[in-house]
């Protein structure tokens, strides 16, 4: 999203025009391009041209058989359900002008910026295992960026024009520069897909809300490794107080009827 020659800004999105002897503040503004999702607890019209998805923690780690979590026995398989339905919903996004974040924990080498809190989570006993520890499978380090364990996991492919950021909590937003990148975007609504639905897109989607951005948890895109009831209140919660669920049909049907539509 580079911005054209002329435009001073970090997308073309949100830039400045320079003129000859002045420069041009007021943004471009793009016309609404509605889409309506069939959503709980309602239908909702959403405006694609201020849309984004966030896909949380699709990494190896959470989701390799090699990666972290399957390396101290969690079963994996959940974590790569949302796999398939994600590569179909991705191209249609990007088509939809919807940009897509990829959200990954991928923490700093040296653990500078961690409390003892969030370490104890991965190493209650104190071991040195957990964040930063090397994985005997050979992926890398456990959730450190730049390492093969932080990476998209295989089945998945960022393409050249979506965003990075690397999140260091159960939050996207702690600590990270999240928040700035979407508000560069110049969006409201926000889709959220990824690992663990209980866990850190839970986290991240209540800070999103509780920021302001209209928030919407895409169902089959989601998935977690803990018991079925952790789902069952995670979608509850989010319909009775953050914002919305809908299915992956529902908004690929979305989709097409906003593609369909004159602009």
């Amino acid at each position: 999203m580079t911005p054209s020659q002329g435009l001073i800004g970090p997308n073309t999105r949100n830039a400045w025009r320079a003129e000859p002897g002045s420069v041009r503040l007021a943004r471009t503004t793009r016309p609404p391009r509605t889409a309506t999702l069939e959503a709980l607890p309602r239908t909702v019209v959403v405006d694609l041209a201020a849309t984004a998805l966030i896909v949380v923690d699709m990494q190896n780690d959470f989701c390799h058989p090699d990666g972290w979590l399957a390396s101290i026995g969690v079963d994996v398989g959940p974590a790569r359900a949302p796999i398939p339905v994600l590569a179909g919903l991705l191209p249609r996004l990007r088509a939809a002008g919807v940009p897509v974040v990829w959200l990954n924990w991928g923490n700093r080498p040296d653990r500078a910026n961690l409390p003892p809190g969030v370490l104890h989570v991965y190493d209650p006993d104190g071991t040195g295992a957990g964040i930063g520890a090397p994985l005997a499978s050979g992926l890398g380090r456990v959730l450190e960026r730049g390492s093969p364990s932080a990476a998209v996991v295989a089945g998945l492919e960022a393409a050249e024009e979506d965003l990075h950021v690397g999140k260091y909590r159960m939050s996207g937003f702690q600590d990270t520069e999240l928040d700035s990148v979407l508000r560069n975007l110049r969006v409201d609504s926000l889709l959220f897909a990824g690992v663990n639905a209980d866990q850190c897109v839970l986290a991240t989607l209540m800070d999103a809300a509780n920021l302001g951005y209209d928030v919407l948890l895409v169902e089959e895109a989601t998935a977690t490794t803990s018991p079925a009831f952790c789902m069952d209140a995670t979608l509850y919660n989010v319909r009775q107080c953050f914002g919305f669920t809908l299915t992956a049909d529902a908004l690929s049907r979305g989709l097409a009827t906003a593609a369909s539509a004159p602009c």
